[in-house]
């Protein structure tokens, strides 16, 4: 496997410089840095009204393409608002990588301003979910999250849970035997269908204690819509999981069928599991999100 390429530090100035050569009538706007908690890309206001989303990583290369290329198509049909890409800067000698300029969205993300109104978000989650989910998918990538969460782990779940439970984080016995049986669920044998495939605190915006929007569309693509499920356990509490849960109509009718929740469950407990593990003492905010979402996920679990 290639070495991932290391990239320059990413700063106000370097953004200011990327503006100015390939977009020469934004080049008098002010830049300034957004925080976030986010692994993959960095954010920067640009005057009041765009934000331009630039790799931190190497494994982020080609999220922007990706966006400009699908998300105006899919927005329109989407019943909370998404960005709105509008200009896609190319790789150069200054950055390596594609990078885009958006229209601002008003708001903070769920990690900074916490959602208040939950069963609000819980049905409009929900609704995001399902409308996402039936729109055209032809000529779709696959996302990297679209096979099981088995795929996902590759194999990292057994060491994760022995690495929380040396100090007293987690039962290993029970976990274990959750993670067993999420091993032997029934997969997907429906079509490949859209999926945001990262929809946690980070990535959803809250406006005066509401949701309000739906951010960072990198992992965008097909696959098992189960995945779409994280924020029932990622985000939401026992009292407005149901709500979630009628309103993202996954499967057969106009209910999430049984097998596609307990796989989405299956999603929650390796994903906090693995994502915990690595990221404790790396990014402690999203360590605590895992964290928050394989503990609400694991009570639902029969006891061995």
């Amino acid at each position: 496997m290639a070495a991932a390429r290391e990239l320059p530090t990413i700063t106000d100035d370097l953004v200011a410089r990327l503006i100015a050569a390939q977009f020469p009538a934004w080049a008098d706007l002010p830049v300034r840095e957004v925080a976030s908690a986010g692994t993959d890309n960095a954010m920067f206001r640009l005057g009041e009204e765009l934000v331009v989303r630039i790799p931190k990583a190497d494994w982020a290369a080609g999220q922007a393409e990706l966006e400009h290329r699908w998300l105006p198509g899919l927005a329109p049909h989407l019943p909370l608002s998404v960005p709105a890409p509008l200009a896609l800067g190319a790789p150069g000698e200054d950055f390596p990588l594609d990078w885009a300029v958006y229209a601002w969205l008003e708001g903070a993300d769920a990690n900074t301003a916490p959602i208040a109104d939950l069963p609000h978000a819980a049905k409009e989650l929900g609704r995001f979910t399902a409308a996402l989910r039936v729109l055209d998918a032809t000529g779709a990538p696959a996302s990297f999250r679209g096979g099981t969460v088995m795929d996902w782990a590759e194999g990292h779940t057994p060491g994760a849970i022995r690495e929380l439970a040396a100090d007293g984080t987690l039962d290993a016995d029970r976990a274990t035997a959750a993670w067993e049986s999420v091993t032997r669920l029934p997969q997907w044998e429906g079509a490949p269908v859209w999926i945001h495939a990262d929809l946690l605190p980070g990535n959803v915006l809250t406006h005066e204690g509401r949701l309000s929007a739906v951010i960072d569309f990198g992992g965008l693509g097909t696959g098992d819509p189960a995945v779409d499920l994280l924020p029932a356990w990622s985000l939401l509490t026992p009292e407005t999981r149901p709500l979630f849960h009628a309103a993202a109509e996954v499967g057969e009718g106009d209910e999430t069928d049984d097998a596609t929740w307990a796989r989405g469950r299956g999603w929650a407990l390796g994903w906090g599991l693995v994502t915990e593990a690595y990221y404790r003492g790396r990014n402690p905010v999203l360590a605590a999100v895992a964290h928050r979402t394989w503990s609400q996920a694991l009570p639902e679990f029969p006891t061995p």
